[in-house]
């Protein structure tokens, strides 16, 4: 099993910045890959970010690109989203996952935190 404990989340103004982290620990040598879903109320979970350890490649939605930096820290098993130029649409529940390759597709993720709210005001 793999565990995954996000946190950073909150309320912002239009235009702030927020920075997530997502630790993981267990079996973390059977996942490759971990990334960023958020899921608005209302609508699908959908992609934002990923980044591959064994590969050091990193992928974005365009709707972050620009905006949205994911990186990791291997001694720490986390991956962190910096988010920046954040805007009301930004607002959802982000959902760190990781899986054994990179994808853009929720349902190649095996593992999910349970998400950390974040709010942009306007």
């Amino acid at each position: 099993q793999v565990q995954l404990v996000e946190s950073g989340g909150g309320l912002v103004q239009a235009g702030g910045s927020l920075r997530l982290s997502c630790a993981a620990s267990g079996r973390t040598f059977s996942i490759d890959a971990m990334g960023w879903f958020r899921q608005a109320s209302g609508k699908e979970r959908e992609f934002v970010a990923t980044i591959s350890w064994s590969a050091t490649k990193t992928y974005y939605a365009d709707s972050v690109k620009g905006r949205f930096t994911i990186s990791r820290d291997d001694a720490k098993n986390t991956v962190y989203l910096q988010m920046n130029s954040l805007k009301p649409e930004d607002t959802a529940v982000y959902y760190c996952a990781a899986g054994l390759v990179v994808g853009v597709y929720a349902h190649e993720y095996r593992y999910w935190g349970q998400g950390t709210q974040v709010t942009v005001s306007s």
